[in-house]
């Protein structure tokens, strides 16, 4: 019989509380299925045998370890709010002469239990809905599916391992909780209200500094670098604030609420406000922590669904011609310029082109941006930390008039300027403290324009190109060669994706026979059609692995709001349960509880929506590394993705505050 004893009661426990574990343990499940998916995924053949198949394996591979992560710090938060609820059963059990080894042992059977069904549940669905993963992974690429079942073992016992591993944490926290509370302690734990925490204000004075800081990194980026610099301490001061604000907003508000008379004396407000000032802190934690669930969903999946439904724009934003050629120079000069002329008519002579060619020569040099100018000298790849340090392009007048239709002119002391990601607003230009060259003019719009560069880039247009790069002579101490990397490009168009593949081999062969080792250093021969493949398959592996994310964050955060509902409720039913003996009605139950509803419903959302305003100009930079510049494209999903996703807050709200009615008003089933 005692060997039984344990297991049936540790059943029984999980059993009667069904209405805590089921969603726990379904998150669980779900976390599970999740990270076998990811990782039998990343180890698929035809995932790997894809033209952008390690792009996509570490992708995936990095989401499994974004899912372990995840699991631990959300499986502890929701751990603790069950644990908290059975605080009462396990103080009783004390007081009846259960003492801590005992319940030890409880606690074992308990979490063995819940463990094993969410390994084994999670395991089994993940094993059964791998290929399910695999078709819309491969839908979404445009790859052949095979329809072979199979198993791999690999990725099954790491699962197995790591969530294993998770749950023994699990059981060992709640375990030392439970034997360091007194039986008192336990018993009356849901009892005890929280003490009105001190220095509300230094709180929510510290809340919005590191907010106010983290929204102007946000709007004062102007590089992809800069972005991506300060996008982590972005997010680190965001989630620090988010929670501060929460905390102290909801004293804050409680005590506003509880100061005006009209308001809080009144059935419909009176419990609600009670209620909430009851367990400020705490309830200003779950907001928060659903507020920064929403805002990683709302981040996460409308930028990878911008760079999917965006591909054929990161495209050509990539390759700005069908066809698309590159050399490498060893100099720019007569004899180059001859060798250029001469390669043009061999690419003539072989490829009908469909299209007026686009071509022109840069040259290229990294720089140091001091006033009035730019200096080369002693900038190397060890310098490359600071805030002025960028590139310097330098473009032919001729090149410029012909490709953007323009009739400018230029003295050989004239220059024209476009810069990106860095303001220049002298009028005279210096190269290396030279003789100043006279802005003409800042361009508005510049052919070569490229947001997705890291570093600022200031792009010259000059009538005497060699003259000019005559400055950026060679150093020896800096690269051992010529400073300044001159390259020849031309891009056209052909008419069907079949004709633009040939020209792009044809062209590789004509360039290959003509290549002269005295002015060509190397070169490039891409199309648009040839990596089209790799594109899609990358850009799809990340909406794959964004939508496969959201499903879990979405998921905790319903699991939030449903456990703050129900230990709300039961905290609160004692007190409705008074309430009703004095006179309050069901239906004045149902008001109250939509008025606490509804005085905090909105904030996680509305508060997640400004965080994904402000976070918009990192998501459009970091976008912009990927090829993508199609603005409106990601406005419209970032828009459809909030109100999407506030409509399913909605829904959720609506369910688990008829659970929270349940309870409080002793129904067994909401209405």
């Amino acid at each position: 019989m005692k060997t039984v004893f344990f297991p049936k009661l540790a059943w029984e426990g999980i059993r009667k509380n069904k209405r805590m574990y089921a969603p726990y343990l379904l998150t669980g499940c779900v976390m599970v299925m999740m990270s076998y998916i990811l990782r039998f995924v990343a180890d698929s053949p035809a995932v790997e045998s894809m033209r952008g198949g390690r792009s996509m394996v570490m992708v995936l591979a990095l989401g499994a370890g974004v899912m372990a992560v995840f699991s631990v710090l959300f499986l502890f938060y929701t751990n603790s709010f069950i644990i908290r609820q059975r605080y009462p059963e396990f103080g009783l059990y004390n007081i009846l002469g259960m003492d801590k080894r005992n319940i030890g042992k409880l606690m074992l059977w308990e979490g063995s239990m819940v463990a094993g069904i969410v390994i084994g549940v999670g395991s089994f669905l993940g094993i059964v809905l791998t290929k399910a993963a695999e078709l819309v992974l491969f839908n979404l690429v445009y790859v052949d599916v095979n329809y072979d079942l199979r198993l791999n073992g690999d990725a099954l016992w790491k699962t197995i391992l790591t969530y294993g591993l998770i749950y023994l944490l699990l059981l060992v926290n709640s375990f030392v909780r439970v034997r360091r509370a007194k039986p008192l302690e336990l018993m009356q734990s849901n009892r005890a209200g929280e003490r009105t925490p001190k220095r509300t204000w230094l709180y929510a004075a510290v809340g919005m500094l590191f907010l106010g800081t983290a929204y102007y990194l946000a709007v004062s980026i102007k590089t992809p670098l800069k972005a991506m610099n300060t996008f982590f301490l972005a997010v680190l001061l965001v989630i620090i604030a988010t929670y501060l604000l929460f905390m102290a907003g909801s004293v804050v508000l409680c005590r506003i609420l509880q100061k005006n008379k009209r308001y809080y004396y009144t059935p419909k407000h009176f419990v609600s406000v009670s209620s909430m000032a009851y367990r400020m802190r705490r309830n200003g934690a779950g907001l928060a922590s659903i507020c920064i669930l929403l805002t990683m969903v709302l981040v996460m999946i409308s930028s990878s669904a911008s760079l999917y439904f965006g591909v054929e724009d990161a495209i050509k934003g990539r390759y700005p011609a069908g066809v698309n050629l590159s050399v490498r120079l060893k100099r720019a000069g007569a004899s180059t310029q001859d060798y250029i002329e001469q390669l043009w008519g061999q690419v003539e002579s072989n490829i009908q082109i469909d299209s007026e060619p686009v071509m022109y020569l840069m040259g290229e040099v990294p720089v140091k941006f001091v006033e009035n100018g730019v200096v080369s000298q002693g900038v190397d790849d060890d310098t490359f930390t600071g805030s002025d340090i960028g590139y310097l392009s330098v473009v032919p007048l001729s090149d410029y008039n012909r490709i953007s239709g323009c009739t400018e002119s230029l003295n050989g002391e004239e220059c024209l300027i476009y810069t990106v990601g860095r303001e220049y607003g002298s009028d005279t230009f210096s190269v290396n403290n030279g003789n100043p060259y006279r802005v003409k003019k800042g361009l508005e719009r510049f052919f070569l324009e490229d947001e997705a560069t890291l570093f600022p880039v200031i792009y010259v247009v000059t009538d005497n190109f060699e003259t000019f790069t005559e400055a950026f002579t060679p150093d020896e101490t800096i690269t051992g060669s010529d400073v300044m990397v001159f390259y020849w490009r031309c891009g056209f168009d052909m008419d069907t994706p079949e004709r633009e593949i040939a020209a792009c081999d044809k062209l590789y062969e004509v360039i290959s026979e003509n290549s002269d080792e005295n002015e060509m250093l190397y070169y490039s021969v891409d199309s648009r059609e040839m990596n089209r493949e790799e594109f899609i398959q990358m850009y799809g592996g990340l909406f794959f692995l964004g939508m496969m994310l959201s499903i879990v964050f979405l998921l905790a955060a319903v699991l939030i709001i449903y456990y703050k509902q129900i230990s709300e409720g039961y905290e609160d039913r004692a007190r409705f349960d008074i309430m009703q003996k004095v006179g309050m009605t069901k239906r004045d139950i149902r008001k109250s509880i939509n008025s606490q509803v509804l005085t905090v419903f909105f904030s996680p959302l509305v508060f997640a929506g400004i965080h994904l305003g402000f976070a918009f100009p990192y998501v459009w930079k970091i976008l912009n590394l990927f090829e993508l510049y199609n603005m409106p494209l990601v406005i419209w999903a970032n828009v459809i993705c909030f109100v999407a996703f506030g409509v399913f807050y909605a829904m959720v709200y609506k369910v688990t505050s008829n659970t929270y009615y349940s309870i409080v008003s002793g129904r067994k089933k909401g209405v």
